[in-house]
């Protein structure tokens, strides 16, 4: 492994982070008061990111994307992170899932997301199926060729800007050892499909702007067209796509720490108490020594387990292990960093304490801390037979 950047990769950190210093910080107060992005500003950002040639860089180059490979995707990633969720998602990645498109879906899907004129959203979450995915009750029934869709999704993010979203369903059940376990099948769903709503969710305090949805199927009737790869076997897409949004998860919160880190560095060298800057007290210096640290491993963690990826190496456990730290590092880094600020970092002058809320839902969302945990220890202990 090469542990310097490529020129390439140098130029896809400087272009992505001057973005998003210039079009995306100036935003972020009036998004975080608001709780709301301004259509027309959306719509800018996307523009602006179709000029630069960056919109879809994580698909490939013959759909009409980047071609960026995991490793310089991450590094884009981990730019990205440092600005506000609610903006920086016009700053276009289509799911990956949607290399999974075949013939009329292609035209219908996949290459309009590539181009920036539609945009997706995943859904699998239930209010009674988070962790447990195999818990979900929304399901559908074969009627006359088609599917009947009933049920519900709670927390998909970014649905109300959707144009469409891709739904993981239960489609039946097949018996195995450990008792009854159900079927999964992944389709495509268009928003205004009879039977289909796409509601407001909840109020959270992390990522203002940024936000979830409830979707809603009531006798929900798609097409068998609408199904995307093979019917039952929608975890075997997911286990080919999803696991990589834990790697964008991770790489975000590495530059969002960075940059909680870089606001308070230069802090303690200016702040005088009892005739001397903070830094020069140990309470103050040793926490700047711990917090840089921690960015540094979360950071090659995130940077090894991509590498992995484009050297078709097992990377499962490593992606999981980033997830993990890199999500933790994140709390503990924007703690740390109130800390040092005092009482003016829980101010929103600052966007320190944006930054501390923002932060827990890391550790939550694409897999909480205690399944990185599980899938970490599982992947150590299944070879020796435990």
């Amino acid at each position: 492994m090469h542990f310097g950047l490529s020129e390439t990769q140098q130029m896809i950190v400087d272009t992505v982070r001057r973005f998003v210093e210039t079009e995306i910080y100036p935003h972020e107060a009036a998004v975080e008061k608001s709780g709301q992005v301004p259509a027309e500003l959306g719509q800018e950002i996307k523009r602006k990111c179709l000029e630069l040639g960056f919109f879809a860089a994580n698909l490939p180059e013959e759909v009409g994307g980047g071609g960026l490979g995991h490793l310089d995707f991450t590094l884009l990633e981990r730019e990205l992170g440092r600005g506000s969720q609610a903006l920086t998602v016009f700053f276009g990645r289509p799911s990956g899932i949607l290399m999974a498109c075949e013939g009329e879906q292609r035209e219908r899907y996949l290459l309009p997301a590539a181009r920036g004129e539609k945009f997706d959203a995943l859904a699998m979450t239930e209010p009674d199926a988070g962790s447990d995915v195999r818990g979900m009750k929304c399901a559908a029934r074969e009627d006359g060729g088609d599917w009947v869709v009933n049920g519900s999704k709670h927390f998909i993010s970014h649905a109300d800007i959707a144009d469409f979203v891709i739904v993981f369903i239960a489609t039946g059940e097949e018996e195995t050892a450990r008792g009854p376990k159900k079927r999964i099948t992944c389709f495509l769903v268009d928003r205004g499909t009879p039977g289909f709503e796409i509601r407001p969710g909840y109020a959270s305090v992390s990522h203002r702007g940024y936000h979830n949805c409830i979707l809603s199927f009531d006798n929900c009737r798609l097409p068998k067209t609408q199904v995307l790869g093979e019917v039952h076997r929608g975890f075997d897409i997911a286990n080919q796509w999803l696991y990589g949004t834990r790697l964008t998860v991770a790489a975000m919160c590495v530059g969002r720490a960075r940059r909680a880190f870089e606001l308070a560095l230069p802090y303690a060298a200016e702040r005088r108490q009892f005739g001397q800057p903070i830094g020069r007290f140990q309470g103050i210096s040793f926490k700047l020594a711990d917090m840089v640290t921690e960015i540094d491993a979360a950071d090659w963690l995130t940077l090894a387990a991509a590498w992995r990826l484009d050297e078709d190496l097992p990377a499962n456990r490593e992606i999981a292990s980033a997830k993990l730290y890199a999500s933790e590092t994140l709390a503990r880094v924007t703690d740390e960093a109130i800390q040092i600020f005092g009482g003016m970092g829980l101010m929103d002058d600052l966007p320190l304490e944006r930054f501390w809320r923002d932060a827990r839902v890391e550790r939550i969302w694409d897999g909480t801390s205690e399944i990185q945990r599980h899938i970490i220890s599982r992947d150590l202990l299944r070879p020796l037979g435990c």
